[in-house]
């Protein structure tokens, strides 16, 4: 079957970033006004999540060593909810392929996953905080501020659902997606509050990328301030969000998708598809068919998301681990996530599937997008249906002549 030719192009997306992980740290903890929350020879938690975020491990060494530096004795909690299988083996795994280990961080890992049950929401939906958290003398929440794949609201993905959610543990996990998304929105918040008024949160530190998966800011919080100052960041986030540059695409290609990636493997306000069906699709890119072909190794087998592909490959199949892959998706509810498409032996073969679900669209005309995955947007590969959209938008480099598909001997694209 004939296939397109393809260039590659470059577009330019927000790029501030941080120069000095450390003292952004010890500026951010200073603007929380940890210190004087802090007595020396308190016990403090830092939370880590099991979320891609750009340079963790040295943003967690950099926590640490303020806090012992200050005469606090740190350790990691990690706040990833029902990831990592709900285990502790499992979350402290998930750490590790993060980078975040004691030895790389400096402080001890906590991964019980025990919870202490706070109390209710309005809605009746049960408050869960980790026993962990809950019993250190003080608690350090970070996160990075993010839109949510689910929905939108005032608060979406960031320091309240790591205390509601992550800190929540496996049980907290369960009852903030109890509600689906009216959960998310409203039980997520009321949640969060109830344990900043209960537990020992000293400082909140809110982390924002840019659109180099790089850090940009770290903004410092009291506890007190997080609930109020944590709408203006997101907006902040939203406006500065990086996203496919072309309107209307007949194939994305998604090299790698994963939970390091995105909670639900792609980003779906990238790939413009939710398939949740109480909630709007997002508008903007209209994207007719994605194909999958890969899962990260940071996924540890948890393929959620896959299911908002249409085509996938065999090497993707074979990856995934159906156990984490079944825990984690029963915690969110939305089970048509976890569908498997059609899988297929190769590249070349999904592709040569899509042009069939597409009706044999002209090689020349055919709009296909070719990115490395949903955090990575500054550079990927177009056909040539697409060229000519690419030259008009100033924002995008066409860097250079286009180029036949190369595969290897296994039909993979190179």
């Amino acid at each position: 079957m004939p296939l397109p030719r393809v260039v590659e192009i470059e577009q330019r997306l927000y790029s501030r970033r941080i120069g000095d992980i450390g003292a952004a740290v010890r500026r951010a903890l200073a603007e929380a006004g940890f210190e004087g929350r802090l007595q020396r020879g308190d016990r403090v938690a830092i939370t880590v999540g099991s979320r891609g975020i750009a340079k963790i491990a040295e943003i967690a060494r950099a926590v640490v060593a303020e806090v012992k530096r200050l005469g606090g004795k740190p350790f990691i909690l990690p706040a990833m909810g029902s990831h990592g299988g709900a285990t502790p083996a499992g979350q402290t795994e998930v750490l590790a392929s993060l980078g975040v280990t004691p030895e790389s961080v400096g402080a001890a890992i906590r991964a019980s996953m025990a919870v202490n049950r706070l109390g209710r929401t309005s809605s009746g939906i049960d408050v869960f905080v980790s026993r962990e958290a809950i019993r250190a003398d003080r608690i350090i929440v970070m996160n990075r501020i993010k839109q949510h794949t689910d929905f939108e609201g005032e608060y979406e993905s960031g320091l309240l659902k790591m205390i509601a959610v992550g800190m929540g543990k496996r049980h907290g996990a369960a009852a903030m997606h109890g509600r689906r998304c009216a959960s998310l929105r409203e039980d997520v918040p009321q949640a969060a509050r109830m344990v900043l008024a209960r537990g020992p949160v000293a400082a909140g530190l809110a982390i924002i990328e840019n659109g180099y998966n790089e850090p940009a800011e770290i903004v410092g919080l009291s506890p007190e301030a997080i609930p109020e100052r944590e709408p203006a960041l997101m907006r902040r986030v939203r406006r500065n969000a990086a996203r496919l540059p072309f309107r209307d695409i007949d194939l994305l290609i998604v090299d790698w998708i994963g939970k390091d990636i995105s909670g639900i493997g792609m980003d779906t306000h990238v790939i413009c598809r939710r398939m949740i069906w109480e909630e709007p699709e997002f508008r903007g890119t209209n994207v007719q068919l994605i194909a999958a072909l890969d899962l990260t190794e940071g996924s540890h087998g948890n393929a959620l998301g896959l299911g908002l592909a249409d085509l996938i490959t065999d090497r993707l199949l074979r990856k995934i681990d159906m156990s984490a892959l079944k825990t984690n998706v029963l915690h969110t509810g939305w089970l048509n996530r976890a569908k498997i498409p059609l899988s297929f032996a190769s590249d070349r073969e999904v592709l040569e599937a899509a042009f069939i679900g597409l009706g044999h669209p002209s090689p020349r005309k055919v709009r296909i997008v070719r990115i490395a995955d949903t955090l990575h947007l500054s550079r990927m590969w177009i056909s040539e249906g697409l060229l000519a959209e690419a030259k008009r938008n100033p924002r995008v480099q066409v860097l250079g002549k286009p180029v036949e598909m190369t595969f290897d001997r296994r039909g993979d694209l190179k």
